[in-house]
C-alpha cells in the first residue's frame, strides 16, 4: 500500500473527483457563455448605434427629397403659367399628374403583389422537422433535390 493516500498533506482533497470535474466544467462553460453574451451585446449595441445614425440620415435625405419635389412642383406650375394659363389651372395640372403617377404605381404594385407565392420548399422542409427530431425519416424525403439517393 502506498503511504501517499494516508498522508494528510497530500490527501484526497487534491485528487480530482467526478463531481469536482463536472462542477469545474459547468462553471467554465457558464463563464464562456456569459462572456460570449456580453461580447454579443457590445457588438449589437455598437451596430445598432451606427445603424440608427444611418437610418436617421436616410430619413433626413428623404425629407429633403420631399421638399425638393414640392418646390419643383411649384416651379413647374409657374412654368406652365407662362403659357398663359391661370395659375390655379397650372396647379391642378401638376396635381393631376401626381394622381396619374399614383394610379400607375398602385396598378403596378397590385400586379407585383399578385405574383407573390408561398414558399413551398420551406413549408415542406418545416413539415419534416418533427419527424426528423423523432428520428424518423421518409424514403421520399431522405435525399435533397439534385443529389443522388443514398443506397441502403
Amino acid at each position: 500500500m502506498s503511504q501517499q493516500h494516508d498522508d494528510p498533506t497530500t490527501g484526497r482533497d487534491d485528487d480530482p473527483t467526478i463531481g469536482r470535474i463536472v462542477a469545474d466544467i459547468t462553471r467554465d462553460l457558464n463563464l464562456i457563455v456569459q462572456h460570449q453574451v456580453d461580447l454579443a451585446k457590445r457588438e449589437v449595441i455598437t451596430s445598432a448605434k451606427v445603424g440608427g445614425i444611418g437610418a436617421a440620415m436616410f430619413a433626413v435625405a428623404g425629407f429633403l427629397g420631399l421638399l425638393v419635389i414640392i418646390l419643383l412642383s411649384i416651379a413647374f406650375a409657374h412654368l406652365l403659367s407662362m403659357t398663359g394659363l391661370h395659375l390655379a389651372w397650372c396647379y391642378l395640372i401638376v396635381a393631376g399628374a401626381y394622381v396619374l403617377l399614383g394610379v400607375v404605381l398602385v396598378l403596378v404594385g397590385v400586379r407585383l403583389i399578385k405574383k407573390v407565392k408561398k414558399p413551398e420548399q420551406s413549408i415542406e422542409a418545416a413539415k419534416k422537422i418533427p419527424a426528423a427530431l423523432k428520428g424518423q425519416t421518409s424514403s421520399a424525403g431522405a435525399h435533397r433535390a439534385g443529389s443522388a439517393p443514398a443506397s441502403s
